[in-house]
C-alpha cells in the first residue's frame, strides 16, 4: 500500500571551487567514496544482509552523524528488520533536523499509517507534498490515507444508520479500492 521514498541527497553547490582546484579534487575524491559507502549499504540492504548493512550505516554515521541520506538508508533498514520504533524515531528525527526534506515524512507516514495512526500520517504526508509538490509517491499515500480516514467515516455512519445503504455500498467500493494495510511495501532508498 505503501511506498517508501528513494532518497536523493541534493547537493549544494560549493562557493569558490574554481579558485581552489586542489580542494575541488579532494572533494571529488571524498564524494566517490561516499557515493561507494551509500552503494555498499544499498547492496547489502538489497541482498538482504540486513545486520551488516545496519553495521556499514552505523560506521558512516559515527564519523559522520548528521549525513541526511545515511539516517535514512538507516530508518530504512531499521524498518526492514522489523524495529520499527527505531525506524519511526530516525525519520522523525529526520524531521526535525533537515524539514525540507520530503522523504523522511513520506516513510514515517508509511509506519504510522502501519499502526492505524492515520491522522499522524496525513499531517506527515501534507508535509512531504507541501515540501515538493511533485513527489508522485507521497501523493499516492496520501490518498490511500484519505481513503483510510473515508472508510472509517463510512463506517461509523453506518453504525449510527444502519439502515442507508448508500452509506454502506460506499463503504463496500473504498474496501474493495483500499489495499490490506498490514504491511505497507516500502521502496529503497
Amino acid at each position: 500500500m505503501f511506498a517508501a521514498a528513494h532518497f536523493q541527497p541534493k547537493l549544494r553547490p560549493l562557493l569558490q571551487v574554481a579558485r581552489w582546484a586542489a580542494a575541488a579534487s579532494l572533494l571529488a575524491l571524498s564524494l566517490s567514496a561516499l557515493a561507494d559507502e551509500y552503494a555498499d549499504v544499498q547492496r547489502l540492504s538489497s541482498s538482504g544482509a540486513l545486520v551488516q548493512a545496519l553495521a556499514k550505516a552505523d560506521a558512516h554515521l559515527t564519523a559522520k552523524p548528521r549525513d541526511p541520506q545515511m539516517r535514512f538508508m538507516r530508518g530504512v533498514i531499521l524498518s526492514e528488520m522489523g524495529r520499527k520504533g527505531e525506524a519511526e524515531e530516525s525519520f522523525l528525527s529526520l524531521t526535525r533536523d533537515y524539514p525540507e526534506l520530503p522523504e523522511p515524512y513520506n516513510n514515517l507516514a508509511a509506519l504510522l499509517a502501519a499502526r492505524q495512526e492515520l491522522d499522524a500520517a496525513h499531517s506527515a504526508l501534507e508535509m512531504a507534498v507541501r515540501n515538493d509538490p511533485a513527489y508522485a509517491t507521497a501523493h499516492e499515500n496520501l490518498g490511500d490515507v484519505q481513503a483510510q480516514l473515508a472508510a472509517r467515516s463510512y463506517a461509523r455512519a453506518l453504525k449510527l444508520a444502519p439502515s442507508r445503504q448508500h452509506i454502506a455500498l460506499k463503504l463496500e467500493t473504498l474496501r474493495r479500492l483500499l489495499p490490506s494495510t498490514d504491511k505497507p511495501p516500502t521502496d529503497k532508498p
